[in-house]
């Protein structure tokens, strides 16, 4: 077991973390940043990205995150892959304990940890993730120009997913277990009034259908199975949106963190900051309305800046306190 101390330690290697990381790094702050289940994060799973700023073609998306996190280290960022199992914020320095039982206490904690989509845990979505199953219309709706998909879901979250995808696709399919909606009645007042949108009551995504004969795997069509009757209907299609939720990865931080009632971090108003002094928040741990990569990065250059400042505030108190 090693204990070390930190003045900045990051939690998540995603766009929100590495972003954290460089501009903690040149700020001379010298920060360590911890990978967790997922280094890189979302992105990841990510395959082509084309909305992502100073990039004309289609990137991929891990290649980003390494190009980010080559970055990170080239202005000085410490990486080091560990899971935290343990964390005390409720002392100074604040405390994180690895499964591997190292123990990293710090001054300022920039957390970063992410979200993750919430799956149907079927094993043809699995095998079709990234390659025609989504959980982001708003990142992947634009590779369905004039195409036929379907959302699955059937609160706000799907519906506005649906409506977006209109922008785009020639039909969208919104495939819902029962025969009312749990969205706004203002959403469903639009979606109904939308000609593109066919709703599917009382029905689940039975399979997703594709084939792997060509240069890579292709969503093809689904599945769909009425809950009532039983009755299974083929369907052709070429993109398929799961929107039933995420989940942010906060559990370490329960009852240690305020937090609202989905689990994401609570920040003060234009700002990364949580409750306890010292501990920031940034990208999808506390965005639950944008979760876009752009977005993330943002806000870890939020919380980087004002970890510096609270460093320097704390310094400066330190240096008094010694007068």
């Amino acid at each position: 077991m090693a204990i070390s101390h930190h003045k900045v330690l990051i939690l998540g290697s995603g766009a929100a973390g590495l972003t954290a990381a460089i501009y903690t790094s040149r700020a001379g702050l010298g920060p360590t940043l911890i990978h967790g289940m997922q280094p890189g994060g979302q992105m990841t799973i990510t395959t082509d990205v084309e909305n992502f700023p100073g990039f004309p073609d289609v990137i991929q998306g891990p290649w980003l995150m390494e190009q980010m996190q080559q970055q990170a280290e080239n202005v000085g960022t410490v990486m080091i892959d560990n899971l935290i199992v343990e964390a005390d914020l409720k002392q100074k320095p604040l405390k994180l304990k690895g499964d591997s039982g190292d123990i990293y206490t710090a001054d300022s904690l920039i957390i970063s940890t992410g979200a993750q989509a919430k799956w149907l845990g079927m094993e043809s979505e699995q095998k079709y993730q990234g390659f025609g199953v989504s959980a982001c219309a708003t990142c992947d709706g634009f590779f369905y120009r004039a195409k036929i998909v379907a959302v699955v879901g059937g609160g706000n979250t799907a519906v506005e997913e649906a409506l977006y995808l209109t922008n785009h696709a020639s039909k969208v399919y919104l495939i819902h277990r029962r025969d009312e909606l749990r969205a706004e009645k203002m959403l469903q007042d639009r979606l109904l009034a939308n000609q593109k949108i066919e709703v599917l009551w009382n029905s689940v995504l039975e399979e997703v259908i594709g084939k792997e004969d060509g240069p890579m795997p292709e969503v093809t069509g689904m599945k769909v199975k009425n809950v009532q009757s039983d009755e299974i209907t083929d369907i052709e299609l070429s993109g398929i949106f799961i929107a039933i939720g995420h989940q942010p990865n906060t559990e370490l931080f329960t009852d240690q963190l305020v937090m609202d009632e989905e689990g994401y971090l609570i920040t003060k108003p234009d700002s990364t900051a949580t409750d306890i002094a010292g501990v920031f928040a940034a990208g999808d741990v506390q965005d639950n309305k944008y979760r876009q990569a752009v977005t993330a990065a943002g806000t870890g250059c939020m919380a980087a800046l004002e970890a510096e400042k609270y460093l320097a505030e704390l310094a400066a108190a330190d240096l008094a306190a010694a007068e």
